[in-house]
């Protein structure tokens, strides 16, 4: 496959040659590293590669050029690839106008010349717009394809995988496309069997897998590497990639298991616009993307699928064992496994699950529900957020809320958003009483102010509360009525003749019950649900664990 293109151009040949030349130095084994010496031959370069059907993934342009400026070449470029990245450079005098760029032009960065050294000013920037230029590149070739039914909880769940763990494919409805020539010969193959995942690697069709057995094809890594860890943590959330990201980088030796795909709830969320440094907002996914990369590049091995289903002490370790018979042997243990979306547990929910029920915000669907009436159940941050970005498919979106206000528990700015969005009616102090449906969600039933109330929608997401994942924790770790964790000084508050904190020493502040073993993120007793409460929660984890390794060394 032909490399995507990375675009230099700059009228000064000695800064064009220099450019290239350290651009290929740290690019070349991804990019395809082309150059120009005005905005005109520039622009011949792109049309040529528009031509071609090539990718540029990123114009690096000097901003003073007679004949034409670098921001007068990227407008027009824009026009044949509106995605790519765009750095402008230029000098000291011109930032001002350099800014106006970033506003007007779409700039994403604008660079001073010179650059040198361009391992701390040039490619760091370079390196960051292309990891996300990478993250929604569909490259023009075959890759992942996924065959089933839009209304197959085996189909969703093969989509959902995939999506999470951000890995592209492509989806074949095989009802709504079986006059498809290649949809109908994949029917007439695999009668029945179904979701059917077809790879690149010429290997076997996969026959409604497990995520498990798509991880192993895939090459996602599921197997420890060494016989013992620093730092174990069960959950890639925000907690737990934060709680990685300063481990690995303060020297632990640092695993992450995690039995779906990194970024937890937060992950499945379509934007994020109060997260501190990030204005214009970010997904849950690129947020998770982001972390993880930067985990990886810290050394931390990250086992997903991976489930944890025991934890015990054992000779003054901890050990987690694993779903597939596997043990990580650890000094100490960050239990950062979040929550769930808890259940309605009303009439039909359970029949109709992946029929049109779902759990989150279920981004994969979004895109089938185009035209189409959906319900959002819930209040909060990500009941709202989810309704903004069905509201963009769907020809209406209902907001079911059992509070009498949104403000409550949703942020103002996106209450506002919700006002002006017109395919959106929230319906306040309403639940659902019952879903109706025949093989698919058709209709649900709803309790109002004014009564009970039947409305027809396609698909229902559903936003409400949350349950800790800790089932698996019975009998090791203490946890509340609810099965969230309480830690530190919650385990001297527990009553007598209950199990709790045995040590002469007091817990830290987010120790559970078993020394060597901390809480942090959403799972923990008391905490703020909020991204950046859960990022700062496991950091914080890791401070206390590096406390807890100098007693145990000492």
């Amino acid at each position: 496959m032909t490399k995507p293109v990375l675009l230099a151009v700059d009228d000064d040949a000695e800064v064009l040659r220099a450019v290239q030349r350290d651009l290929r130095g740290a690019f070349a084994d991804r990019l395809r590293i082309v150059g120009a010496g005005s905005g005109a031959a520039a622009l011949e370069v792109v049309r040529q590669l528009k031509e071609r059907n090539e990718a540029l993934a990123l114009m690096l342009v000097d901003q003073k050029m007679p004949g034409m400026t670098g921001v007068e070449f990227v407008e027009q470029a824009l026009d044949h690839f509106p995605t790519a990245k765009k750095v402008l450079l230029t000098a000291y005098a011109d930032t001002d106008a350099a800014i106006r760029a970033i506003n007007g032009a779409r700039i994403d960065y604008y660079l001073l010349k010179p650059w040198d050294p361009p391992e701390e000013k040039l490619f760091p920037v370079v390196e960051d717009l292309l990891c996300d230029w990478f993250a929604d590149y569909t490259p023009p070739f075959e890759g992942i394809r996924v065959y089933g039914h839009r209304y197959s909880p085996e189909s969703h769940a093969v989509k959902n995988f995939l999506a999470r763990n951000q890995i592209p494919y492509q989806w074949f409805d095989v009802e709504a496309q079986k006059d498809d020539p290649e949809v109908r010969k994949v029917i007439e193959s695999a009668p029945g069997k179904f979701p059917l995942v077809t790879l690149p690697d010429n290997g076997p069709c996969l026959e409604m897998p497990t995520p498990a057995q798509l991880g192993e094809r895939l090459g996602l890594k599921t197997h420890v590497e060494r016989p013992f860890y620093d730092l174990a943590i069960v959950g890639a959330g925000p907690a737990g990639l934060a709680a990685a990201v300063y481990g690995a980088s303060e020297g632990l030796q640092t695993v992450v298991v995690e039995r779906e795909a990194p970024g937890g709830q937060a992950g499945s969320s379509s934007l994020i616009e109060n997260y501190l440094g990030f204005p214009t907002g970010l997904s849950g996914a690129d947020l998770a993307r982001r972390a993880r990369d930067q985990a990886i590049r810290f050394g931390v091995e990250m086992l997903t699928p991976s489930e944890a289903t025991k934890l015990e002490a054992r000779d003054g370790y901890r050990v987690l064992h694993l779903a597939d018979g596997q043990e990580i042997v650890a000094h100490a243990v960050i239990l950062a496994m979040g929550v769930s979306y808890k259940r309605l547990n009303v009439a039909g929910e359970e029949n109709l699950f992946g029929k049109g029920v779902y759990y989150g915000a279920a981004l994969t669907e979004a895109i089938n529900c185009r035209d189409e009436e959906v319900c959002i159940v819930g209040g909060a941050n990500s009941a709202g957020q989810a309704a903004m970005h069905f509201a963009r498919y769907a020809g209406k979106v209902t907001m079911l809320v059992r509070g009498d206000s949104l403000d409550k528990a949703m942020s103002q700015y996106l209450v506002d958003r919700i006002g002006k969005t017109p395919n959106i009616e929230v319906r306040l102090k309403s639940q659902v009483k019952e879903m109706i449906g025949n093989g698919r969600l058709e209709k649900v039933r709803i309790e109002g102010p004014k009564g009970e109330d039947v409305i027809s929608v396609s698909s229902i997401f559903i936003f409400i509360g949350a349950e800790p994942l800790t089932d698996w924790l019975d009998g090791t770790i203490v946890r509340d009525q609810r099965g969230f964790i309480p830690t530190g000084p919650e385990l001297l508050e527990i009553p007598e003749g209950k199990e709790r904190w045995t040590e002469k020493r007091p817990p830290s502040l987010l120790e559970t019950s078993m020394p060597g073993v901390f809480a942090a993120g959403d799972v923990r007793s008391g905490s703020v649900k909020r991204v950046a409460s859960s990022v700062g929660q496991g950091s914080i984890a890791v401070q206390i664990v590096h406390e807890y390794l100098r007693e145990v060394r000492a």
